[in-house]
């Protein structure tokens, strides 16, 4: 079975260019949404869900699908592990066929070698900084020394969650949670020169 998805990127944009050429090639169960790439996509996960073995995912164009070469190839491999194939329309990737099989391992070189790329100019600058006398001491604090210490009280008092305390302190959860753990480090000499709390006088 043909699976067809569409998407634009807001409101006053239409699918209807996309919905015609996906029944134009056949597609008779269409998912559309509204939404920008970057944000949650709840159609496209319906669409996936939805596929069973030997069923094919269409769609009008890959910017359609992905937000970018690594996103599409993730989306691709989630697709082949469910036994399932893809097409787009206006490009020439369908990996129902040989030659569609051959671009999409070509794609997937071309992401390896990005990669790669990115990876040596982050190496060669360290390498440059560290002789031009630039020294790292690990990423910023997101929280300042006072912000930690009541992280780790208002924590310890049991009434405040960690999704409460993220909300609070505008950082992630899982900033509370590296704090409160080197908090409640058993010997944690350093936490004292960063004047944490001593778990202790809060139990």
């Amino acid at each position: 079975m043909l699976v067809g998805y569409a998407r634009v990127s807001t409101s006053e944009q239409e699918t209807r260019v996309q919905l015609d050429a996906l029944r134009a090639a056949g597609v008779r169960k269409v998912f559309s949404e509204k939404t920008s790439s970057v944000g949650d996509r709840p159609e496209l996960r319906r669409a996936i869900q939805c596929l069973q073995p030997g069923d094919v995912l269409v769609v009008w164009k890959l910017d359609r699908l992905a937000r970018s070469l690594k996103d599409l190839l993730q989306l691709l491999e989630g697709l082949s592990h469910r036994r399932c194939s893809f097409r787009s329309l206006t490009e020439p990737i369908d990996t129902t066929s040989a030659l569609g099989e051959f671009v999409l391992q070509i794609l997937g070189a071309v992401a390896q070698f990005e990669r790669a790329l990115i990876r040596e100019r982050a190496i060669a600058g360290q390498v440059a900084a560290y002789r031009r006398g630039v020294r790292w001491g690990g990423q910023p604090r997101v929280l300042s020394d006072g912000d930690a210490a009541e992280v780790v009280r208002l924590r310890g008092t049991g009434l405040f969650t960690v999704a409460m305390l993220a909300e609070i302190f505008e950082c992630s959860e899982s900033t509370v949670w590296r704090t409160w753990w080197l908090a409640t480090k058993p010997g944690a000499g350093k936490l004292r020169t960063r004047g944490l709390p001593v778990l202790g006088a809060y139990l």
